[in-house]
């Protein structure tokens, strides 16, 4: 089953999941504010997102608003820690699906590519 992962406020995220649900594809989301995700998964989402830049919203407000020594993590852990810390800095929505694929946004087109539609 598919798993995504976001906010329940968030628009992009109510997109996803009403695109989902017209599809017809099973899925579990995942507020990421109440749930936050690992260390490992942390790592393992930016592995498949091409780095921890790649896997954060940096037009965000809450990046925006952050003291500029926290935008510059010079290491994995100080992005795992400032993650766990502000989990909204995340791309949205994280979708992962059973064969461990991780991809992150949402477009039309790019969900019916991804599931075969």
């Amino acid at each position: 089953m598919t798993t995504l992962y976001g906010l329940k406020n968030c628009d992009t995220c109510k997109k996803a999941t009403k695109w989902l649900d017209r599809f017809g594809v099973a899925y579990t989301f995942v507020d990421y504010r109440d749930h936050k995700p690992t260390p490992d998964t942390l790592v393992e989402w930016a592995r498949q997102a091409g780095g921890f830049d790649t896997l954060v919203n940096k037009s965000s407000t809450t990046w925006r608003q952050l003291p500029e020594g926290r935008k510059t993590p010079g290491s994995e852990a100080e992005w795992k820690l400032l993650l766990r810390e502000y989990p909204q800095l995340i791309r949205r929505p994280v979708v992962v699906t059973d064969d461990g694929t991780v991809t992150q946004g949402f477009s039309d087109n790019d969900f019916k590519k991804r599931f075969g539609l």
